[in-house]
């Protein structure tokens, strides 16, 4: 009987990968049947880059100044997700706009995770979004991503209390730790099949 392939996994960051630790980290540990086959990072000298080749995960580092357009660099990109058979792309802290080069041909296989209860607070620093609008309850969404700035249909979310005495450096710790949990659990509904988004393109529902 010939065994299961692996389910392939591509995750993208820019910064110091907290996310890809806590997704290897279920990896390693059997929380999540899983391989993470490819790093694609902008930021050749980030920091995870370096947990990457720490973990023995395959590194695609590239400048984008260096290509004619976003295009021209994920042609490239998915020419190397493809060629290592990829199953889902997991957007990490990627701060970088994605194009239909890659968003059409994986589409219900690309996943971001955002730093608040979206639709509030989307795009840069929800954090400090937040914050500074008095918002009393803000927490952690997983989204298939669909070209839009943090519009794609919602997988799952987590909520968090703001405290009175919270700063952006103390709300981000505890926000963080609710992603690493989050997003490998969500990974894994994913692997299982269990996702599944209803006709209208907008509702989520787990199985």
């Amino acid at each position: 009987m010939t065994a299961p392939s692996p389910y392939r996994i591509a995750v993208f960051a820019s910064g110091s990968g907290s996310n890809f630790q806590a997704i290897v980290d279920a990896v390693q540990d059997g929380r999540l049947d899983a391989t993470v086959g490819l790093l694609v990072c902008d930021r050749p000298q980030a920091k995870v880059a370096l947990r990457a080749q720490a973990a023995g995960v395959d590194v695609l580092a590239f400048r984008p100044k260096e290509y004619d357009s976003r295009e021209a660099y994920e042609r490239m990109i998915r020419a190397e997700l493809e060629a290592r058979s990829i199953d889902l792309i997991v957007l990490a802290g990627y701060m970088r706009i994605i194009t239909a080069e890659l968003v059409e041909p994986y589409a219900g296989r690309m996943i971001n995770v955002h730093p608040s209860l979206l639709p509030a607070f989307p795009g840069y620093d929800a954090i400090g979004q937040a914050l500074a609008h008095g918002a009393k309850v803000t927490g952690v969404t997983v989204h298939f991503v669909d070209g839009g700035m943090d519009t794609g249909p919602i997988i799952a979310q987590r909520a968090l209390p703001i405290r009175e005495d919270d700063t952006a450096e103390t709300l981000a710790a505890r926000i963080h730790s609710i992603e690493h949990e989050l997003y490998p659990e969500v990974i894994g509904w994913l692997r299982a099949g269990r996702v599944k988004l209803n006709e209208d393109g907008r509702r989520v529902r787990i199985h």
